[in-house]
C-alpha cells in the first residue's frame, strides 16, 4: 500500500506529475487549474524535481513550449482550463500531427460568454478533433492514477501522442480527498526514462512538422487517424499493467449495475459518483436501472461501449455540452452517429445539463431517468431550465 493522505486534488495533480520525474513544464494559470501550477511551481523551485518550469506570457506560449521541449526530447507536462484551452487550439493539433507525447491536465470549465468560472465540459468538446488522446477522471485518486498512466501511454513507442486528462473544475479540482499515492521507487519502476525516437538537437539537425503538399497530406491526417484508433489497445495494456501493480482497475467504459438494466445512464467525469448514488436509490425502489461511465473519450470506445449498453431498452446520455444548431450534446452526437444502424440499439435520451457549474443532484439523476422513461423516440433537451 502507498501513502494515503487527505489532499486538494488539484495539489495532488502536482504531486503526481512530481513522481513522474519531468524535465519540463511550462504552465500558464487560469482559474479553476492554477493551483496546479502554483504548485507545480513550488515543487521545482524546492529542488524536489530536476526540471525546468517555463515562465510563460500566455497559454499559446505554454503549448508552443511544451511542443519545442518535447521535440527535443524531454518529458513535458502543462495544464489549463477553458479560454487558455481555447488559446491552445492553433498548437494541439500541430503538437498531435508531430507526434510528441505531451501530458496536460485540462481543469474543465465553462467557455465563455457568458464570462462563468465554474465547470462544464465546454472547453474540451471544441478540441476533440486535435488528434489528442482524452481521458476523464471521475475522483481525485483517479486523477493521480491516470496523470501516472498518461506519460507511459503518451511515450509508448506504438502510441506517441499527447494526452489530455480531464479533471472537472471545482466540482474535483478543489475538493481534499483521501488519496494514496505510490511511493517514488514504485512510479520509477512503473515508468521507465522517456527515449524519444528522434528528437532535435544541434550536433544532429533534423526536421519535424514539415510542410505538407496536396499529394501527401492526406495521407498524413490518415496517418494520424490510425495513430490515434491504434493506441486504444496499448491504453488498455498500461490499465491493465497498473491494476496488477497497484489492485485500482482502468477500463475503457466501465459499469455500474449495468448488468441486465432496461435503462442506463452514461456519464463522463466527476459526476459518474453522484449518478451512482441515484441508481442505488432508484434500484432500491425495483427500478431496473445501471450506470455506464466512459473514461477515454478519444479514441472513443465504441466496442466496449456496445457491449456495456447490450440488451437495454433506454440509454440516457448526459453532456455537459451543447453542439449549437447540431443533434444535441457532442457525446450522445457521436454515440448516435456509431450506433444508427445498429438495429438493436437502445433508444437513446440525451440531457444538456449541469452546464456553467449548476449542480446536478441525486434527486435530478432520478427525475431525469423518469422523464426519460416516458420518451417515445430519440430526443434532447436541455433539463433544469427556469421558466
Amino acid at each position: 500500500m502507498g501513502k494515503r493522505v487527505g489532499m486538494e486534488v488539484g495539489i495532488a495533480a502536482a504531486e503526481a506529475v512530481a513522481l513522474c520525474n519531468i524535465d519540463v513544464a511550462a504552465v500558464y494559470p487560469i482559474t479553476p487549474q492554477s493551483h496546479i501550477a502554483e504548485h507545480l511551481a513550488d515543487i521545482v523551485h524546492d529542488g524536489r524535481i530536476n526540471a525546468e518550469f517555463i515562465t510563460v506570457e500566455s497559454e499559446h506560449s505554454s503549448i508552443s513550449a511544451c511542443a519545442g521541449a518535447s521535440a527535443a526530447g524531454a518529458r513535458v507536462y502543462t495544464a489549463t482550463s477553458s479560454q487558455g484551452l481555447m488559446l491552445m487550439h492553433e498548437i494541439l493539433p500541430i503538437v498531435s500531427a508531430m507526434r510528441l507525447p505531451v501530458v496536460m491536465g485540462n481543469a474543465n470549465r465553462a467557455i465563455s460568454g457568458p464570462l462563468n468560472i465554474w465547470n462544464d465540459h465546454t472547453d474540451i468538446m471544441p478540441q476533440r478533433d486535435c488528434g489528442w488522446i482524452c481521458m476523464f477522471a471521475e475522483n481525485g485518486q483517479e486523477v493521480i492514477d491516470m496523470t501516472i498512466q498518461s506519460f507511459k501511454i503518451a511515450e509508448h513507442p506504438d502510441v506517441m501522442l499527447p494526452i489530455v486528462l480531464n479533471i472537472d473544475g471545482f466540482q474535483l479540482t478543489h475538493m481534499i480527498e483521501p488519496m494514496e499515492f505510490p511511493s517514488q521507487a514504485q512510479v520509477n519502476r512503473f515508468l521507465p526514462p522517456r527515449k524519444p525516437f528522434v528528437a532535435l538537437h544541434p550536433d544532429n539537425p533534423i526536421s519535424m512538422g514539415c510542410f505538407n503538399m496536396p499529394d501527401i497530406f492526406t495521407e498524413s491526417m490518415k496517418a494520424k487517424e490510425t495513430a490515434l484508433r491504434n493506441s486504444k489497445k496499448i491504453i488498455v495494456k498500461i490499465w491493465n499493467e497498473w491494476g496488477k501493480l497497484f489492485g485500482r482497475h482502468y477500463r475503457p467504459v466501465e459499469t455500474y449495475k449495468a448488468k441486465g438494466a432496461k435503462t442506463l445512464i452514461l456519464t463522463m467525469g466527476s459526476m459518474g459518483e453522484t449518478a451512482s448514488v441515484a441508481v442505488d436509490e432508484m434500484r432500491k425502489k425495483g427500478a431496473s436501472v445501471g450506470l455506464v461511465k466512459m473514461r477515454l473519450w478519444r479514441p472513443l470506445p465504441i466496442e466496449e461501449l456496445r457491449a456495456a449498453i447490450k440488451g437495454a431498452k433506454t440509454l440516457i446520455v448526459m453532456d455537459r455540452a451543447i453542439s449549437f444548431g447540431g443533434a444535441g450534446g457532442p457525446v450522445a452526437t457521436d454515440i448516435k452517429s456509431y450506433l444508427f444502424q445498429d438495429k438493436s440499439r437502445p433508444r437513446i435520451v440525451n440531457y444538456i445539463m449541469g452546464l456553467g457549474g449548476r449542480d446536478v443532484t441525486v434527486d435530478d439523476f432520478i427525475a431525469m431517468t423518469k422523464k426519460a422513461a416516458k420518451k417515445k423516440e430519440d430526443t434532447f433537451e436541455f433539463y433544469g431550465v427556469r421558466e
